[in-house]
């Protein structure tokens, strides 16, 4: 187990390295992309606007949309890669279990792809004078909102394992977790703040919008609320993948495209 996240980070590392203009490329698409917005929104409401700590939980938003288009992108990715080069057969015929091997190497991606999206974030920061609070605490949140984003990676992995291209899906999933993960469901009251408990991954980021843009006390209960959101989202997720993987190989699919 050990010696195949090893390989599976080494080989991380050298796609890293050899095609490092697609890394620097993403970095100030993501970078620009915001400040694009954050211009004209600023221009369209004026310059004496005012964001306060509205703008501290858009970045928040924002920066965890990029990590989590990032996890969604890497085993759909794999996938369709594997399927079009005619190599997806041999990843299951490999004498480790597939979902071990993507589920590692999306681990491995993510290792590397926080830093980039760190540095993202500070850059965000120093172009919008919004400098959000830092605390150990909030690897907690963080922990629950890739577990949700993982969930969501494996339920379209299990359309890519069947149908074998999903880009259109996987395009509109995308834009729509930006409001997903913007949507502030912490502030809704009633019977809305039980509906955003369904939402995936929306409760870990408003803990951590909570953490970061208010600098509040880390709430137990959201938090809670949080973990329990990410476990079943990942686990409706493996579950589908599993079954998605039975079914292609049912229907001798597996090797075609």
């Amino acid at each position: 187990m050990f010696e195949l996240f090893v390989a599976q980070l080494k080989w991380s590392w050298i796609q890293y390295k050899r095609y490092s203009h697609e890394i620097i490329g993403g970095v100030v698409a993501l970078t620009v992309t915001f400040y694009g917005l954050f211009l004209s929104v600023g221009y369209i409401a004026g310059g004496s606007v005012r964001f306060g700590d509205r703008l501290d939980a858009v970045i928040v938003g924002y920066v965890l949309w990029s990590l989590v288009i990032f996890i969604m992108n890497g085993i759909n990715a794999t996938l369709q890669r594997e399927a079009q080069v005619g190599t997806l057969e041999q990843l299951f015929i490999s004498p480790f279990n597939v979902t071990k091997i993507l589920l590692l190497r999306a681990v491995s991606d993510l290792i590397l792809q926080s830093g980039l999206i760190t540095l993202v974030l500070f850059i965000i920061m120093a172009l919008t004078g919004r400098w959000l609070a830092f605390s150990p605490a909030l690897i907690l949140p963080l922990i629950s909102v890739v577990l949700g984003a993982y969930g969501l990676a494996f339920a379209i992995g299990s359309l890519a394992l069947i149908f074998k291209t999903v880009q259109q899906i996987a395009g509109i999933l995308n834009f729509s977790l930006l409001f997903v993960l913007t949507i502030p469901t912490e502030t809704w009251t009633g019977l809305q703040r039980y509906l955003g408990y369904l939402i995936p991954m929306t409760t870990g980021a408003g803990v951590m919008r909570d953490l970061m843009a208010r600098q509040a006390t880390l709430n137990w209960v959201s938090l809670g609320a949080a973990f329990l959101n990410g476990v079943v989202y990942f686990a409706i997720g493996l579950t589908l993948f599993r079954w998605s993987e039975r079914e292609t190989k049912r229907r001798g699919k597996l090797g075609g495209y």
